[in-house]
């Protein structure tokens, strides 16, 4: 029999840091003792104010279906945010409310990419940017970076990346998967190049912003001749703890916010009604409201940079933001460790979930084959010990 399932989702990867946890998940209802380095989740329990509010919104009915575009209160919400904290003053017609930073993207994609439009993606990027974008017809165009670089991609690799058939640049910063963090005089720098083609658009994910090490930050559409041309995306999933709640936004010239409300019309309509309100509560907060969190990321960053130094072959810059570290294990490729064969970063990542019980994800998976994921949103104590496995059995 024929396979009956569509092109379009057979030619579809399946997300690599999803199917990770799975089989992490898998293993340690086998009783093994798995400690899952996979996920990008905080492990912190969502602010209780911003629960007080999710629980009076439950009581005051807000029950029934939102506008698809989201709270007008949220909306204003996230405009107030904007200003506060990126000097960007959107009006609630730019803004469009989703299920979550990643529907935010696919919409994005489904409204401005047609067949064959390229988007350029310095790697390492998020797993997703590739399939939302190959699935929406567009061609990814992978820009590789380094450890030497701290994986940031410069002006004249993004010139030479332009082509007549470019629509759009992806990026996230603070990255995910490097924790990298442009600061304004690199955006500025990528700005220069940018303005010379008019027609082509800057995705910038900042779901990461508050989780910075940096002591600043700089929203590409706050340089100048950027604002027009770019959809800055964002949600309360990471910094605010709150992934389960479902809530992303963008920012957008208006004519792709009516497009996204389009699109989200006919497949979602608006996201959760109480999470809505509930976010209202969060972005008006005092964004010190998270110190506690960043420190506690910023200690746990050190950590694991300081423990992945002292591994030989492991290669490691100092990330700047979110909650990950990207080390290069290309010295180990074509080595044999403990009996098994070392080919490349999916064989070590399996290999350390085999003989160290550490769930991490290939580099693959992010547009860059030498390197693994590892997320430090986890206790000190359970990093120290998921260290000190990984060592081991690198040592072969």
């Amino acid at each position: 029999m024929s396979n009956p399932l569509s092109d379009r989702i057979n030619n579809l990867a399946t997300s690599q840091t999803l199917a990770m946890a799975a089989l992490a998940r898998e293993l340690k209802a086998q009783g093994k003792d798995i400690i899952s380095l996979s996920l990008g989740e905080p492990d912190f329990n969502t602010p209780d104010f911003i629960k007080e509010a999710a629980k009076k919104a439950i009581d005051e009915n807000y029950s029934t279906y939102s506008p698809v575009d989201g709270y007008a209160e949220l909306k204003d919400a996230i405009c107030r945010k904007f200003k506060r904290d990126n000097d960007l003053d959107y009006k609630p017609s730019q803004i469009v409310v989703s299920t979550g930073a990643k529907q935010s993207l696919y919409n994005i994609a489904q409204v401005m990419l047609n067949d064959g439009d390229e988007v350029i993606l310095p790697a390492p990027y998020w797993v997703s940017y590739f399939e939302i974008v190959k699935l929406s017809g567009g061609v990814p165009v992978e820009v590789p970076t380094s450890v030497e670089t701290d994986f940031k991609i410069t002006p004249e690799q993004l010139e030479a990346a332009i082509t007549p058939k470019t629509k759009m640049m992806w990026f996230s910063s603070p990255c995910n998967p490097s924790g990298s963090v442009y600061n304004r005089e690199e955006l500025t720098a990528l700005a220069k190049v940018l303005e010379k083609y008019p027609n082509v658009y800057v995705v910038a994910d900042e779901i990461y912003e508050h989780i910075n090490f940096s002591g600043t930050f700089c929203s590409i559409a706050s340089i100048p001749g950027m604002f027009e041309k770019t959809i800055t995306v964002n949600g309360v999933a990471k910094a605010f703890a709150m992934t389960g709640y479902r809530i992303g936004y963008i920012g957008a010239p208006e004519f792709i916010a009516k497009a996204c409300t389009k699109i989200q019309g006919q497949v979602t309509s608006g996201a959760n009604s109480p999470a809505q309100r509930a976010t209202i509560t969060a972005l008006d907060a005092d964004p010190s409201v998270l110190n506690h969190m960043v420190q506690a990321f910023h200690s746990r960053r050190d950590l694991v940079v300081g423990l992945l130094k002292e591994i030989p072959g492991v290669k490691i810059n100092v990330p700047e933001g979110a909650f990950y570290v990207f080390p290069d294990v290309s010295s180990f490729f074509g080595k044999t460790l403990k009996g098994t064969e070392i080919k490349d970063a999916n064989d070590v990542s399996m290999y350390l979930l085999a003989e160290a019980n550490v769930a991490t994800v290939t580099g693959d998976a992010f547009g860059n084959p030498n390197c693994i994921r590892f997320s430090y949103a986890t206790s000190d104590e359970l990093l120290k010990e998921a260290l000190k496995r990984i060592k081991d059995a690198l040592a072969g």
